[in-house]
């Protein structure tokens, strides 16, 4: 009797070995897979158990939770949504995570590890954090007053602290409100379909994610080209352009909206705009100087990210000589996001580099305590520091007596460039209106602030739209209430 007792301990003991060590197979090493089954509600029920971390402008959170009561309890709210929709993006119980509440989750949701009270400690424990907070760069009041800007009219303003890259603001026009896709119901999915299927396609960010042709903007970057390359030496010396210019290879003769154009000066050309001058003076640059030009502006970099991902801004490496004097002029296939014309005004104003544009400036637990900061970083010497002074003193001559006369603010110094981008087949589109800018209080030390405005407005009659008219006052409401504040 006893050897059979001794045989079934050895046997009970056996099993449990078993038990024990198929255990530790689905609970450590199959873990994972069971946790990612689609299957397995588990973690969604958790993940909206408790109340979302914040996203916060100006000391203030912009988002919320609400109890539902519902399995999955917490829905996401936002205060002022359309207003910082650009910046939060959405969350959604049925169609996910967008912008900072996608690419900030794990801070928001609480599973980021970094949230944990000890290294490894919910890997152990299986226990989940408290939603961080996130902390962004958005100046309120200077998002405020782009919105106000913008008002009913498609287009984009971007803002950014020349000396850190910091964002200040970020709008888009048409917005919506992202709290309409919180939840689980049918008005969801109605809000969503309705919001996919508008035309004027509101959960675009057209301050990232959408491209433009930059027009007489992107003259900044053709004349820091001309004088970093040699081609001119002298902002009042003739440049030996004709007028009407002849498009190299073709019949096509470029003129301009301005007298005076003819063997002008880049000082006069850039503040009066002329196009013969700037496409006279791409191709004498070269393809090969201008391609390097654009991409030390950040053109064709498909890899920035501040912290959600930019559309790339383009400028063709492969042209002829026409398409070069176009493209110089801010036509052709040259298309940038306003994001990059900021930085483009930025890097003007910052002696030269182009700072690495950022929208978090640090990430927190509930508490608090500092997860993670960003720290300033230079992404390219887009010019050389004496060719930033030139050019900033051509666009403070821009706004003092030129095109940008709209931007002027009194106490500060400011430089400006207009733009009338014209687009569609045979220009027949009505153009988009440029203003890129850059403000220093005149009791301070450097800029405080660079901005791009795109105004799109497809209602407006042709003659009605202009960089100087319709931007330009965008941009002096965005650079007043930085320097205010």
């Amino acid at each position: 009797m006893t050897r059979y007792i001794r045989r079934a301990t050895a046997l009970c003991a056996v099993l449990l070995v078993a038990l024990l060590v198929n255990a530790a197979r689905v609970q450590v090493f199959q873990a994972g897979s069971y946790d990612d089954n689609p299957a397995n509600r588990r973690g969604t029920i958790a993940r909206y158990g408790q109340p979302r971390g914040n996203i916060v402008v100006g000391g203030k959170p912009v988002t919320g939770s609400k109890d539902t009561g519902e399995q999955l309890r917490y829905e996401r709210t936002y205060r002022n949504g359309p207003l910082y929709a650009p910046v939060t993006g959405f969350a959604s119980q049925v169609y996910g995570t967008s912008l900072l509440e996608n690419t900030e989750d794990g801070v928001l949701a609480g599973t980021d590890p970094m949230l944990a009270p000890l290294p490894l400690w919910n890997d152990v424990t299986r226990a989940q954090n408290p939603g961080g907070r996130v902390v962004t760069t958005i100046n309120a009041a200077a998002q405020q007053a782009a919105y106000e800007g913008l008002g009913s009219r498609r287009g984009a303003v971007a803002a950014l602290e020349p000396a850190t890259g910091r964002i200040l603001a970020l709008v888009t026009a048409p917005s919506y409100d992202p709290q309409t896709l919180s939840g689980t119901g049918s008005a969801v999915t109605e809000a969503w379909s309705r919001l996919n299927g508008d035309e004027a396609k509101p959960m675009l960010n057209r301050a990232i994610r959408q491209t433009y042709p930059p027009g007489s903007t992107f003259k900044v970057v053709t004349a820091a080209a001309a004088l970093d390359s040699g081609v001119v030496a002298d902002l009042d010396a003739s440049t030996k352009s004709p007028d009407p210019y002849p498009l190299p290879g073709t019949d096509t003769r470029l003129t301009n909206e301005v007298d005076g154009c003819e063997n002008a000066s880049l000082r006069f050309a850039f503040e009066w705009s002329c196009n013969t001058v700037f496409a006279k003076l791409g191709v004498d640059v070269g393809l090969h100087d201008m391609t390097d030009s654009a991409a030390r502006f950040g053109f064709n970099d498909r890899g920035l990210r501040i912290p959600f991902a930019v559309a790339p801004s383009n400028f063709d490496t492969r042209l002829d000589k026409a398409q070069l004097a176009l493209s110089s002029i801010g036509q052709f296939d040259t298309r940038a996001t306003p994001l990059q014309m900021a930085m483009i005004s930025a890097a003007v104003a910052g002696g030269g580099s182009v700072k690495s544009p950022y929208l978090v400036e640090r990430t927190t637990t509930r508490a608090g305590t500092t997860v993670a900061t960003k720290g300033t970083k230079t992404l390219h010497q887009a010019m050389r520091p004496s060719t930033a002074v030139q050019l900033r003193e051509m666009m403070t001559n821009v706004v003092k007596e030129g095109t940008g006369a709209n931007a002027a603010i009194p106490g500060a110094t400011v430089g400006g460039k207009t733009g009338t981008a014209q687009h569609g087949i045979g220009n027949s589109g009505t153009p988009y209106a440029w203003f890129i800018s850059w403000a220093q209080a005149d009791d301070e030390m450097q800029p405080a602030v660079a901005v791009a405005v795109v105004v799109e407005d497809a209602a407006a009659r042709r003659g009605d739209i202009s960089g100087g008219g319709d931007a330009a006052p965008i941009a002096k409401a965005v650079m007043e209430a930085v320097l205010d504040s």
